[in-house]
C-alpha cells in the first residue's frame, strides 16, 4: 500500500451520463470498446483498487442502464445513480448518493472517458489534498497555440486541465449550492475556483487524455493494448463412472443420453471442472477444490455452472478478459461430436464470450488406460486470458 494514501479514505464519482455525440458512433463513447472492453470499464478498473477508496459512484443516464450493467458486469460497485442534462447536475447526483462518513472527507471526480489515468497520478492528487482543500491534475501545454483569427497565443503558463479533481466534501457541496442554477462550468475545478478558493494543480501526464475524437479512440486502442499481457491457464479433471444405471450424463453443462453418469460430490461435470481450473490458473487464484471444497455439503450435487461462473467472475474482477478456451474430452463413450455445438454454445453463454472462442475436441485413448477400459472420463482445458499489466 502506498504510504501517501495509507490513512486517507476518499469517495470517487465518475460522471458517465453523457451522450458522447461529438465522437459519433451508435452508442455513447464511454460504452464503446477499446482493447476488448468498454471505455468505462477500463476507467473503473484503473481506479477500483486505489488504496483508501471507500465508494466508487458511477452516474449514468437512465437510457443507458443496460449498456452500463453490461460494461461493468462482475465488478464490486455501488448501484449507479442517474445524472442530469449537464455534467454539473450529474456530479451533484453522485455527490448526494455518497454515504456520509465522518472519516471520509475527500471527493475525487474523474471523467469516464479518461481510461489512461495512472495510480501514481491519483495518489498525487490525494497527497495534495492532505495540504489543500482542492486539487486537479493538469499538464503543461506543449504545442504552439494559434487563435482562429490568425494570431499565435503565448503558451507560457498555460496548462490543460485533467481529472481526477479532488475536493474537500464541504467545499464541493458549497460550490454546487452557490452555483445551483449556473450551468456554464465545464468542470468542478472551475466552479470551486469561482467560489474564491484556489485549486492547486498537480502535474499529470499527457497519457491521461480524454477520448473525444475518433483519433483519440485509435490512439487509446494502441496504448491500452500495450498495457495488457496474455496469461495461460491449464486445467485437468477426471471422474469415474457411477455403477448405478442412468439415462443421461452431464458434460459441458448439457445432458447427453448415456447409460452411465459420472460419480462425484457435485454433478461431476468433468468438462466444466477442468475449464474452471484453467480459468483460476490464469489468474493464480488456486483451484476448484480450494474455492468449492468437496467437504462442504452445500456443494453436494451442485450444478458445476456455479463453479465456472465464479471463476469467470474472479477473472473479470482481476480486470481480465477471456480470450479463448480449448477443451479436450477423453473418453470411449458417449460420442461427443453430435453434441459439440450445443456444448460450445452453452459454455460460451456461461462465460459471456462468442462461441468461436470455445473449442471442443474429443479423443479416445485407443483402448488404453482407465478411459480406454470405459471406467471414466477425463478432460483437459487450456485458457488464455488478457490481464492488465501491474503498474
Amino acid at each position: 500500500m502506498s504510504t501517501m494514501t495509507q490513512n486517507q479514505s476518499f469517495h470517487l464519482i465518475i460522471p458517465a451520463a453523457g451522450s458522447g455525440q461529438r465522437v459519433g458512433g451508435d452508442i455513447p463513447k464511454q460504452y464503446r470498446k477499446i482493447a476488448g472492453k468498454p471505455v468505462l470499464r477500463h476507467t473503473v478498473e484503473r481506479l477500483l483498487n486505489i488504496p483508501g477508496l471507500n465508494t466508487l459512484q458511477v452516474v449514468i443516464s437512465r437510457e443507458h442502464e443496460k449498456l452500463y450493467h453490461d460494461a461493468v458486469a462482475g465488478l464490486p460497485l455501488a448501484l449507479p445513480v442517474y445524472g442530469g442534462k449537464t455534467r454539473k447536475e450529474s456530479v451533484l447526483s453522485g455527490l448526494k448518493a455518497l454515504p456520509e462518513i465522518p472519516d471520509v472527507a475527500h471527493i475525487l471526480v474523474h471523467d469516464a472517458a479518461r481510461p489512461m489515468v495512472s495510480r501514481a497520478e491519483v495518489e498525487a492528487v490525494l497527497a495534495t489534498l492532505r495540504v489543500y482543500d482542492a486539487a486537479t491534475l493538469a499538464a503543461p501545454m506543449a504545442n504552439t497555440l494559434r487563435h482562429e483569427d490568425g494570431h499565435t497565443v503565448d503558451r507560457t503558463g498555460l496548462w490543460s486541465i485533467q481529472t481526477p479533481q479532488g475536493f474537500h466534501r464541504d467545499l464541493l457541496n458549497k460550490a454546487h449550492e452557490q452555483f445551483e442554477k449556473d450551468d456554464s462550468f465545464t468542470d468542478d475545478a472551475g466552479m470551486v475556483e469561482a467560489t474564491g478558493h484556489t485549486v492547486h494543480m498537480v502535474r499529470g501526464s499527457r497519457m491521461n487524455f480524454k477520448i473525444t475524437t475518433e483519433d483519440d479512440f485509435i490512439m487509446a486502442q494502441k496504448l491500452l493494448a500495450e498495457s495488457f499481457e496474455t496469461r495461460t491457464g491449464i486445467g485437468f479433471d477426471v471422474h469415474a463412472f457411477d455403477p448405478a444405471p442412468a439415462s443421461v450424463i452431464r458434460l459441458g453443462g448439457i445432458d447427453i443420453p448415456h447409460a452411465q453418469k459420472l460419480a462425484g460430490h457435485s454433478d461431476a461435470d468433468v468438462v466444466l471442472h477442468a475449464l474452471t481450473d484453467a480459468l483460476l490458473g490464469s489468474i493464480a487464484a488456486g483451484d476448484i477444490g480450494q474455492i468449492f471444497p468437496p467437504s462442504d455439503m452445500q456443494w453436494k450435487g451442485a450444478d458445476s455452472e456455479i463453479f465456472l461462473k465464479e471463476a469467470a467472475r474472479l477473472v473479470a474482477a482481476a480486470g481480465g478478459q477471456i480470450g479463448h478456451c480449448d477443451i479436450t474430452i477423453m473418453c470411449e463413450a458417449p460420442k461427443i461430436g453430435p453434441h459439440r455445438d450445443a456444448m460450445q454454445g452453452h459454455i460460451a453463454g456461461i462465460l459471456d464470450i462468442a462461441p468461436a472462442r470455445v473449442s471442443i475436441k474429443a479423443t479416445t485413448t485407443e483402448g488404453l488406460g482407465f478411459t480406454g477400459r470405459r471406467e471414466g472420463i477425463a478432460a483437459q482445458a487450456v485458457c488464455t486470458v488478457r490481464l492488465p499489466v501491474e503498474e
